[in-house]
């Protein structure tokens, strides 16, 4: 590491929902900013105005905060080197632009898009770069009279870098070590376009740069391009202060064949997005992992095991340990298969992890969701206890608990029924006369009493403790059975029980 305070960044583009894979970019950044007491940064790249989507900025916004990833410096949190929209540097852009061109890094094109389109039909594998460009429009091709005459009539143009012949451009990776590139293979990418604005290329290195960011790390598609930003580091003089790169591997379809899309979530039945995106745009809700019921803390548990590890067994980390233990040689260089099975075990963990008080919120807001409101809190914690280790996502807490707070509209009967006997409905009218002098509702007591009271009645215990649990909770399922009733109380137990026999016995 050097002298220089690390400072990271993540810089999306407000055009839509937050992938999954975005969120782990932003949780390796946040790692190793907070790991080196360093500076987390959230740029917005909405250079791109054709593509930009109302609400998209405040929906990457909303996620960070649910993940508990929220930066030191953006666009809300304001920072030393405002703005952090793109949007709004636009005038900064232009002058580097400009200088490359003096310098014969970089040239005026006057293509149209029409004459472009031309080429592309025309001439198979069309690239606009070494091996066309003395052919088309532009500053290299014409004269300096007619460049001059070209501007001077404010005649629509772009800036594109010029890419040299033969040449190789190399860096050193932080995950995948030396990486190397033939300057041929490379078009020449516009760097301004015609309406001022500033390409991802241009504007990447001028914010990186003019923000002192020290490390860049960002999926492996961007890789190719690479090379165009190493060489405007380099002409633009600011080699010295380029970022050291570290290229994430890829989150791969389930069956590890390319990369995880909208699409394979659809197809498969998983979200693939953060939280749920509705575009403005087509109308089109696209559902995510905090709506479906994941807890943050799962979300980003399962995001950081995607591509790295800690060298041991353990999987399950709370963010400060991922703070302590993470380092970029643990990253794989290979793509991570999405599991959402594994995704989901994650979260079961997570929720048998936290505590009762940590969880309640979410579970009010569940069962509120459902036209359950708890006024208990004390009584809420309880029940949490009882059924969380029984729950993957967060909706399951209704239905592995909702009989606590009502009585159950129905009951499982074919459970029941088959093997009902009229001694089971002597057994349970006479049961509710015992319980009527319990003053013991502990659960050991409760059942000790219970398995006695069978034997004194000739029946087995184990024929009659099935029947109890579907009369208190309506079907098979829930915690230990006297559990059930020690929380629900002597005389709701005595209640749901007179209600089913009244049932069962019909």
């Amino acid at each position: 590491m050097s002298d220089k305070k690390v400072r990271v960044r993540f810089a999306p583009s407000p055009t839509g929902g937050l992938h999954l894979g975005g969120v782990r970019t932003v949780l390796f950044n946040y790692l190793f900013a907070k790991k080196y007491n360093g500076d987390f940064i959230l740029r917005i790249e909405d250079t791109d105005q054709t593509r930009y989507v109302e609400g998209a900025e405040e929906y990457i916004l909303d996620c960070l905060k649910w993940c508990g990833l929220e930066p030191d410096e953006s666009p809300v949190a304001g920072g030393p080197y405002a703005p952090y929209r793109q949007s709004e540097r636009k005038s900064l852009y232009r002058e580097y632009a400009e200088k490359l061109v003096r310098e014969g890094y970089a040239y005026y094109a006057f293509d149209t898009p029409e004459e472009l389109d031309k080429n592309r039909k025309e001439i198979p594998n069309f690239q606009y770069g070494q091996a066309y460009r003395e052919s088309l429009r532009n500053s290299i091709s014409l004269s300096e009279h007619e460049v001059d005459q070209l501007l001077d009539a404010k005649t629509p143009h772009v800036i594109r870098i010029k890419m040299p012949a033969d040449g190789r451009v190399t860096f050193n990776d932080m995950i995948r070590g030396p990486v190397s590139f033939e300057t041929n293979q490379v078009d020449d990418k516009v760097l301004l376009k015609a309406d001022g604005m500033p390409t991802y290329h241009l504007a990447v290195v001028v914010d990186d740069y003019l923000m002192k960011i020290t490390h860049a790390f960002r999926g492996e598609e961007w890789l190719p391009s690479a090379p165009v930003h190493l060489l405007l580091w380099e002409y633009l003089g600011w080699k010295a202060d380029m970022p050291q790169w570290a290229h994430l591997p890829l989150i791969l379809k389930p069956d590890g064949h390319g990369k995880l899309s909208k699409r394979d979530g659809a197809r498969l039945g998983f979200p693939v997005y953060a939280m749920n995106w509705f575009d403005p745009n087509t109308g089109e809700l696209t559902p995510g992992f905090r709506e479906l019921g994941f807890l943050p803390e799962a979300f980003l548990n399962l995001l950081v095991m995607l591509g790295w590890n800690d060298g041991t067994d353990q999987e399950i980390f709370t963010l400060e340990e991922l703070i302590h233990k993470f380092s970029l040689d643990r990253v794989s260089k290979a793509g991570a298969k999405f599991d959402f099975e594994k995704a989901k075990w994650f979260n079961a963990e997570w929720i048998k992890k936290l505590s009762a008080e940590s969880l309640a919120p979410k579970v009010k807001a569940v069962l509120a969701d459902k036209g359950i409101e708890v006024a208990d809190e004390a009584y809420l914690l309880q029940v949490i206890d009882k059924v969380k280790d029984r729950c993957v996502l967060l909706p399951d807490f209704y239905h592995q608990s909702a009989y606590f707070f009502r009585q159950p509209a129905e009951y499982d009967v074919n459970a029941v029924k088959p093997k009902w006997t009229e001694a089971k409905t002597d057994f349970f009218h006479a049961y509710v006369a015992k319980l009527q002098a319990v003053t013991n509702m502990e659960p050991v007591a409760l059942e000790s009493e219970f398995k006695a009271f069978a034997e004194e009645k000739g029946i087995k215990a184990g024929e009659l403790l099935l029947p109890l649990r579907v009369m208190l909770v309506g079907g098979k399922f829930g915690p230990h059975v006297f559990d059930i009733a020690q929380l629900l109380g002597k005389e709701e137990t005595i209640s749901r029980i007179e209600k089913a026999v009244a049932v069962f016995a019909n």
